[in-house]
């Protein structure tokens, strides 16, 4: 028996035909860190660390050899790859399975901190899809938010909502993920400490809170649209039964995900309804433990009456936009307080739709606060990659880009490449964010909330 894995968890486990408790265990007492990065396609073409292998179901995942100090890195603050645990990057392999990759859709990302998921989805759907990514947890909400912005994308709202508000948009969504939060017993082996918070109350407490997000925001799923359901326990109660609960009250249908042999990804079934889902254990493969799911809704969903809106004249001169912006024509304009946004122009109607139920705290990229006769761009328009490429800026070495990023006060020297005014700070071609240079001084405003404060 393991040294620290709760002996409840192990027995039940162990009723599951041909588990392997002792291979079990082993990886846990061993506690092997797996480090894994995906990469942004929009920003980053190459692995930037040597010595690297590929997620096998997933063809923007990378493990790597060692963990580096991501702080470090301005690539990582830039958004050209976001940290994720490779196990729940089968999702990419889901969402080509189901003929989603690419497409023209509404996805609701409905427990999206801290934006794995969510930036996992906008970059595999495309560029025509439009996600809302919510987290009803402020604090965490906040940290979702900058992981959209870094990411760069136009095509996602950021919501800090009860699941409950969503049953306000009925048969809007054409995919729901739900990365149910659960007793988190598949992280075991990566935080050892949070095994003593483990007990089957909490796992019957896990269950019962997953069953009331689903059923508050299952509404807002289209009839035929799909459901992924994950978790990152080992408990039937927060999965498999979860499925059968669904399929018994809401008619759902399980979708089959082809499996390659050698993944070492476990099929399981429900044990009432037969519903599939897979398993991930990290004795049989290089990642955490993690369980996900696919149904699809049956069911008939009336939808909401999708009246066009009426919006308000916009008092931006289009040029303005068009100044900082790439191919400004596919995108919509609008003002929130002083700061112009831009949003996907066939997603124009959206907007105003969300509005009117959710409280959104971040729309579109925010562009910049217009002050009535010029633009004072924003960090989100550095991160964008919607912003036009002839910009003034200056590629700096590491150290700038470090002093940069922590907020420091920096040299002109080192900025010879523009005599005035906004200048982005470019890292190996990629931007940081904006300085400005002025006469005697150049002023950082790469944001405070988010730089480095330990080095």
């Amino acid at each position: 028996m393991s040294n620290f894995l709760p002996n409840e968890l192990v027995k039940r486990l162990n009723e599951q035909e041909g588990f392997d408790s002792e291979a079990f265990n082993k990886v846990h007492e061993q506690g092997d860190k797996i480090t894994s990065i995906r990469l942004n396609s929009l920003k980053q073409d190459t692995v930037p660390f040597e010595d690297v292998s590929p997620v096998p179901w997933c063809d923007r995942g990378y493990y790597l050899a060692e963990r580096p100090v991501f702080t470090l890195d301005p690539l990582y603050h830039a958004g050209c790859y976001y940290v994720q645990e490779a196990s729940s990057m089968f999702i990419a392999h889901i969402l080509e399975e189901i003929g989603l990759k690419n497409s023209s859709i509404r996805v609701l990302d409905l427990c999206a901190a801290p934006g794995g998921k969510s930036t996992l989805l906008v970059s595999y759907l495309g560029s025509e899809s439009l996600l809302v990514s919510n987290e009803v947890i402020k604090s965490r909400a906040n940290i979702l938010a900058d992981n959209i912005v870094r990411w760069g994308t136009s095509n996602v709202v950021v919501t800090n909502n009860d699941p409950s508000a969503f049953s306000r948009l009925p048969g809007y969504f054409d995919l729901l993920l739900v990365d149910a939060p659960c007793s988190g017993s598949g992280m075991f082996r990566k935080d050892q400490d949070t095994v003593d918070e483990w007990s089957l109350a909490n796992v019957k407490l896990c269950s019962d809170r997953q069953k009331r997000i689903l059923a508050e925001s299952l509404d807002a799923l289209v009839t035929d649209g799909y459901l992924i359901y994950s978790t990152c326990s080992y408990s039937r109660e927060e999965n498999e039964d979860i499925l059968d609960w669904l399929s018994t009250e809401y008619a759902f249908e399980t979708i089959s995900i082809t499996l390659d042999s050698d993944w070492g990804i476990e099929e399981t079934q429900s044990a009432k309804h037969k519903a599939i889902g897979y398993r991930f254990y990290p004795h049989k493969l290089k990642g955490e433990g993690f369980f996900v799911a696919v149904l699809q809704k049956k069911e008939r969903q009336l939808t909401f009456n999708r009246k066009k809106n009426k919006f308000e004249k916009n008092a931006v001169p289009p040029k303005v936009v068009s100044n900082w912006i790439e191919e400004s024509q596919n995108h919509v304009q609008f003002m929130h307080g002083d700061h112009i946004h831009i949003f996907p122009k066939n997603y124009e109607d959206d907007i105003k739709w969300l509005q009117h139920v959710l409280y959104i705290k971040q729309a579109g990229t925010n562009i910049g606060k217009w002050t009535g006769r010029e633009l004072l761009p924003s960090h989100d328009l550095a991160c964008s990659v919607h912003i036009k490429q002839d910009l003034s800026a200056q590629d700096v070495t590491l150290d700038v880009a470090l002093q940069f990023l922590r907020k420091e006060s920096l040299d002109k020297e080192h900025f010879t490449a523009v005599k005035s005014g906004w200048c982005l700070v470019r890292y190996k071609e990629t931007n940081l964010g904006w300085i400005k240079i002025l006469a005697n001084r150049i002023n950082n405003y790469y944001p405070k909330e988010v730089r480095i404060m330990n080095l």
